[in-house]
C-alpha cells in the first residue's frame, strides 16, 4: 500500500485551511450573526440567504448508502474538473513532476497539466483503443505523480481491461485516477469497490450523463480518507452550492428513475447503430459502452458542417490522434436520433 503522506506536496502537509462560520458552527438552529449573510432573506424569494453546508454532509450520507462507500471517502466538487484541477496542486510539484495520458482520452487532465505547469508523458492508445500496457509501464518514472485511466473512454466509447489497469495501479508510484463518467452505460463493476485494495486509487463519476443533471455541475471523487482529506483542505470553502446539493438529494430518491432512462439510452444505442449500419456512408462504428459512439465517415469535416447547417449538432474528432475521420455522435430520443438518420441520407444523395 502506498504512504499517501509521501505523495502529498510538502508544503501542503501542514497547510491550515481556511475555517469558514460553517465550519466552526456545524449545528442547523440558532440565531445565526456569524457569517455577514443577509438577515431579511434571498431577493426574489428562496431560502438561499445562508451558506451551504461546506462538506455537503447529508449528500454524502446518500451517496455513502448508494455506493456502499464510506462518507469519509468521498469528494464533491464542481463537475469532475474540480477534483482533477485539486489534485494536481495536492500531488504534483510545478516543473518537477509529471503525469501520464493515454490519447485519445478526455482533454481535461492535459489542459489542467498545462495550467499547473505540470509535464505531461503521453502513451497513446493501441489502434483498438485499449491500453498500450507494455509502453504505458516502461513510461513509468519516479517522478509520475498520476495517471489517467478514462473508462469507459472519452471519444472513444470503450472499457479498458480490468487486468491493465490493476497492472498499471500495481506498477504505479504515485495516484492512478480513474475517470468513470460513463459507468452506469456499461454492465462492468465500477472501480469504487476496489478501494480498500489500492490506496494510490481515485474514482472520478458525475451527474452529469446517467443522472441527466449536467447543468448542476456535480462531481465525485472517492478515495483514500487522506486524499478526501487534503482536497477538502484546498478546495474553496463553500464549492457547491446549495441549490446543487437540494437537486442531487432530489435525485438519489430516484434511482430507479434513473436506471429506467440509462435503460432507454442503450435501448437507442442499439436502434441508432442498426441504422447507420445500413447505410453505405458509415465506414466504421467503434464498440462502445457509453451514451455515445465514435463512427468513421469520409470527410468528416465537412459532414460535421453540413449536418450544423441542417440543425444537427455532432462532435469532429477527426483532429483527434487516432480518430482521423471520425464524428462523436451522442444517443438522443427518438425523434434526435432520426433528425441525425435523416441528415445522413441527405448527405449521401
Amino acid at each position: 500500500m502506498i504512504n499517501i503522506q509521501d505523495l502529498i506536496r510538502p508544503h501542503l502537509k501542514d497547510l491550515k485551511p481556511y475555517s469558514s462560520a460553517r465550519d466552526e458552527y456545524t449545528g442547523t438552529e440558532g440565531v445565526f450573526l456569524d457569517a455577514n449573510e443577509n438577515p431579511f432573506g434571498s431577493i426574489g424569494g428562496g431560502d438561499y440567504n445562508r451558506y451551504p453546508d461546506p462538506y455537503q454532509r447529508k449528500l454524502k450520507q446518500k451517496l455513502a448508502q448508494l455506493k456502499r462507500v464510506p462518507a469519509n471517502r468521498i469528494f464533491l466538487g464542481n463537475g469532475s474538473d474540480e477534483p482533477i484541477d485539486l489534485l494536481y496542486r495536492a500531488f504534483c510539484d510545478p516543473v518537477l513532476d509529471e503525469v501520464l495520458i493515454m490519447p485519445p482520452t478526455y482533454g481535461m487532465y492535459e489542459v489542467s497539466a498545462n495550467i499547473n505547469n505540470v509535464s505531461i508523458k503521453r502513451v497513446n492508445l493501441r489502434p483498438d483503443f485499449q491500453i498500450d500496457l507494455e509502453h504505458v509501464l516502461a513510461a513509468i518514472t519516479d517522478h509520475t505523480k498520476i495517471i489517467f485511466i478514462c473508462s469507459p473512454n472519452n471519444p472513444t466509447g470503450n472499457r479498458m481491461k480490468l487486468s491493465d489497469i490493476e497492472s498499471i495501479v500495481q506498477k504505479a508510484p504515485g495516484l492512478v485516477v480513474i475517470d468513470e463518467a460513463y459507468i452506469d452505460f456499461t454492465p462492468a463493476e465500477s472501480m469504487v469497490h476496489e478501494l480498500k485494495a489500492y490506496s494510490n486509487v481515485v474514482v472520478l463519476q458525475t451527474f452529469s450523463k446517467a443522472w441527466g443533471l449536467a447543468a448542476i455541475r456535480l462531481g465525485m471523487a472517492y478515495a483514500h480518507p487522506e486524499i478526501i482529506t487534503i482536497l477538502n483542505a484546498i478546495k474553496p470553502p463553500y464549492n457547491i452550492s446549495k441549490l446543487t446539493q437540494e437537486e442531487a438529494l432530489k435525485a438519489l430518491d430516484l434511482e430507479q428513475e434513473k436506471d429506467l432512462v440509462v435503460k432507454d439510452i442503450l435501448d437507442q444505442r442499439r436502434k441508432l447503430i442498426e441504422a447507420l449500419d445500413e447505410l453505405d456512408l458509415v465506414e466504421k462504428i467503434h464498440p462502445t459502452e457509453a451514451n455515445f459512439l465514435l463512427m468513421k465517415v469520409p470527410n468528416a469535416e465537412e459532414l460535421y458542417n453540413f449536418l450544423v447547417e441542417e440543425k444537427v449538432i455532432t462532435r469532429d474528432r477527426s483532429k483527434v490522434e487516432l480518430c482521423e475521420e471520425c464524428l462523436r455522435v451522442t444517443v438522443g430520443t427518438t425523434q434526435e436520433n432520426d433528425a441525425f438518420i435523416d441528415g445522413l441520407k441527405k448527405y449521401s444523395k
